[in-house]
């Protein structure tokens, strides 16, 4: 865990820690997600977050679908390849 602080500047920018950046990844031009839930925010790289919150979304359309195997996953991309094909 890190803990560090930041000075809220004029426009309400702040300056995030070397340290955080390099734990979360974060790059000049990276974009960060932030929520904000009871008093505290949490602050997370947005591709991170995004592939989070889909994965969430996919949990469990594998089974859904009938989908036990990767051999499974694999026939129905070449089905639906076959199919795009006609």
């Amino acid at each position: 865990m890190i803990v560090d602080n930041a000075k809220v500047m004029s426009k309400g920018q702040i300056t995030l820690p070397k340290d955080i950046r390099e734990q979360l990844h974060l790059g000049v031009g990276d974009r960060v997600t932030l929520i904000c839930e009871n008093n505290r925010v949490v602050l997370m790289n947005s591709a991170l977050y995004a592939l989070k919150e889909f994965q969430d979304a996919m949990q469990g359309e594998t089974a859904r679908v009938g989908l036990k195997s990767d051999e499974d996953v694999v026939d129905l991309i070449m089905q639906m390849r076959h199919e795009e094909e006609r």
